[in-house]
């Protein structure tokens, strides 16, 4: 007699590190968000533009930092034609492919609008997520400071847009020439030895002048135990830099050039990063963006290695806590810039192009974490279920509720009347429509108000009125059931304005 054969090993039910799972509320509150920076991105003459999940390994580029092989830090697979594939790691790359394949049959300066999961194959942790959401607004062929300006602004508008008030972001603006300047002041001309040196000075606000000190000279040890490569900078050029970090951040916009411009050494590119910041500073000003809401920082560099000229970041100032209520710092959740040479690397002609790009799921969370969710996310509208026999009438409720414009769903478990309740309460359901026998014998409906019963015990409702006019339930005619269920949802929405 032989053993029977051991059961098939049953997976574990778990997620890849890095990939995160979104119910309802979470999905909601990223669509809304979209939908409405979309909104401003159209009415300031930005068209929209999709591309694929996967562009070839070579049009992305070796842009992500410490990214030295074509499957480092994105995800990466070979076609069967033999050529690399690779996830999409922002939206900039993807839109100077399509714009250097698609160039002689688009308005120029081509100005587009994109919103999608991009992926990265890094270390994941808290807040890091290996696949994330963003939204980005590009002009492509302008050199002019005005396009850098009008990208900067209409950021600061959608960010308002996504949920964030007056004084609760702020963007930063630099120029990377500046440092192009110093750089050829200082005799440093090998172009890895810059970079490394633009990603230290790129955490400046994280690790201080200390710690970008031993990232500019021969590398630093970070808490963790893990070994960072410095750049090995002459100490004279680290000198200057650090001359250059300590130049005023604070007052005008103005008055943060000329501290730059006193420090002197620029050379021929720092002047010019000079001349284009005041062009930028001049149209924000024309166009009202005032100087609490975008500042001069000459500390911005930005990671990624395809900027060019001016860069921006934005800030988040908003106070946030974990779910502990600690106090939690999400510092930057958008940036971009200037990237005149992304294009060329298809046509080989210099084509101007300046952008911005945020991260929704982690402006999202922000805006969570700062306590500023919205409404909780409207479930629909509960149908019960008694008998079997009755289904057709609960099928015609359904049905009527949904032409009505009324999000509703008829209950397909098999559970009781006490479930059935517990279930449209989980559901988020304003309402629950019951047609038992009595109900249908006497061509009536009885509907119970969930909102009513939740505010009621949250101690939200201290309004006599208000709740003289909220029966928790009530049967009325069958041919009042949308009526009744409209007025139930009306009323809740009118209270979650006046509390809001």
């Amino acid at each position: 007699m032989t053993d029977a054969a051991p059961p098939p090993a049953r997976p574990e039910a778990r997620s890849p590190r890095g990939f995160a799972d979104r119910r309802g509320p979470d999905v909601a509150a990223e669509r809304r968000i979209v939908a409405r920076v979309s909104e401003v991105y159209e009415r300031w003459g930005f068209e929209p533009l999709e591309t694929g999940a996967f562009e070839y390994a070579d049009a992305l580029g070796k842009f992500l930092p410490d990214a030295d092989r074509p499957n480092e830090g994105v995800f990466a697979l070979q076609d069967d034609d033999d050529q690399w594939m690779a996830l999409r790691y922002d939206l900039t790359a993807p839109l100077a492919r399509f714009a250097a394949q698609t160039w002689e049959t688009l308005p120029k300066p081509y100005r587009r609008y994109a919103f999608g999961p991009v992926w990265r194959n890094e270390k994941p942790g808290p807040g890091r997520f290996r696949e994330f959401v963003q939204c980005d607004a590009d002009t492509v062929g302008s050199d002019r400071p005005e396009a850098d300006a009008e990208i900067i602004a209409m950021a600061c508008e959608g960010l308002k847009a996504a949920g964030l008030s007056e004084g609760q972001a702020v963007v930063r603006v630099s120029n990377r020439k500046l440092f192009d300047g110093l750089f050829d002041a200082g005799g440093v001309i090998d172009p890895v030895q810059r970079l490394t040196a633009l990603r230290a000075i790129d955490k400046f606000d994280r690790l201080g002048w200390d710690g970008v000190a031993a990232l500019l000279g021969e590398g630093r040890l970070d808490e963790s135990g893990d070994y960072t490569k410095g750049a090995r900078l002459p100490l004279s050029v680290a000198s200057t830099i650090q001359a250059f970090l300590g130049s005023a951040r604070e007052g005008s916009r103005g008055q943060t050039l000329d501290a730059i411009s006193r420090v002197g050494g620029l050379g021929a590119a720092g002047e010019a990063a000079l001349t284009e910041l005041a062009g930028i500073d001049k149209a924000l000003a024309s166009m009202g963006v005032d100087e609490a809401t975008v500042r001069f920082d000459p500390t911005i560099v930005r990671g990624l290695e395809y900027y060019t000229g001016a860069v921006f970041e934005a800030e988040l100032l908003l106070d946030t806590t974990d779910e502990k209520g600690r106090a939690v710092r999400f510092g930057s959740i958008g940036g971009g810039g200037r990237y005149d040479d992304l294009v060329a690397r298809f046509t080989g002609e210099a084509t101007p192009a300046t952008g911005f790009s945020f991260g929704v799921s982690r402006l999202a969370s922000a805006l969570r974490a700062a306590g500023r969710n919205e409404a909780t996310t409207r479930g629909p509208v509960v149908v019960i279920v008694f008998a079997d026999a009755d289904m057709q009438h609960y099928l015609d409720a359904v049905a009527e509720l949904r032409r009505a414009g009324i999000a509703a769903e008829l209950y397909l478990g098999r559970a009781g009347m006490k479930a059935q309740m517990k279930y449209a309460d989980r559901r988020g359901a304003p309402a629950a429509v019951m047609l038992g026998g009595d109900e249908i014998a006497a061509g009536q409906v009885t509907i119970k108000d969930l909102d009513a019963g939740r505010a009621l015990a949250a101690g939200v409702a201290d309004n006599e009125a208000w709740k003289a006019a909220r029966p928790g339930q009530q049967t009325v005619a069958r041919n009042a059931l949308v009526p009744t269920v409209r007025r139930i949802i009306e009323a809740s929405s009118i209270m979650s304005d006046a509390g809001a």
